[in-house]
């Protein structure tokens, strides 16, 4: 266990997927309802492709995923898996890592918390009418509202909110990268989807771990 940096920070910025909850099996059933529409594309797709580009931009998803797709045939996909996953996961969610709501608790007690994603437009506000954890988060940004990196969208929130020591907790190499260029310290939740090898000023393996940490 990395040594306790208690008292170094005034808010918490979580990634959401891999970090918070994991629906990629979700996303997988609705992706797969979007493309089974269209008579252009003939794919299987798969949990472990989900997974492999959670964490990116929404729009450079699609352009990694279907590459011989025209753009006009790539947009309309993903406009349609967009609309398919935020039907779907209303419904049915994903699945939220275990002691998240405990380890929320203790957190929002001395730290200000927020999320930042890349993901489309309404998928935190999904996230949080799911879980029912909206009272613990002050705010939230993604890719989705501004088609704007990672990076911009951590800070504009930590102009925004005027945070003065703020750190970035995520699963993949991308939100070390993203948190590196907002000048924000990142904590690696190496249970996620991801690897990141060095940057990291430590590294959790469940939530609760948080709780020492932090």
């Amino acid at each position: 266990m990395d040594q306790p940096l208690k008292n170094k920070f005034d808010s918490i910025i979580f990634d959401l997927d891999g970090t918070l909850w994991d629906s990629t099996q979700n996303v997988v059933y609705a992706w797969q309802a979007a493309i089974n529409e269209v008579d252009f594309l003939d794919v299987v797709m798969t949990q472990e492709k989900v997974r492999s580009i959670t964490g990116l931009a929404y729009n450079v998803i699609f352009d990694m995923l279907f590459p011989e797709l025209d753009p006009i045939q790539r947009n309309k996909v993903m406009e349609l898996c967009a609309k398919h996953e935020m039907s779907f996961l209303h419904k049915n969610g994903g699945i939220l890592y275990p002691n998240l709501e405990n380890t929320l608790i203790y957190l929002v007690q001395k730290y200000r918390l927020f999320i930042v994603s890349n993901c489309q437009n309404g998928y935190i506000e999904l996230f949080l009418e799911f879980s029912k954890f909206g009272k613990y988060f002050i705010g939230h940004q993604c890719y989705g509202t501004k088609g704007l990196p990672k990076a911009d969208n951590i800070k504009d929130i930590v102009i925004d909110y005027n945070l003065q020591a703020p750190v970035y907790i995520g699963d993949t190499l991308g939100d070390y990268n993203s948190a590196a260029k907002a000048g924000v310290p990142f904590i690696f939740a190496n249970y996620g989807f991801g690897i990141v090898e060095s940057g990291q000023i430590a590294n959790i393996s469940s939530l609760t771990e948080l709780c020492e940490l932090l």
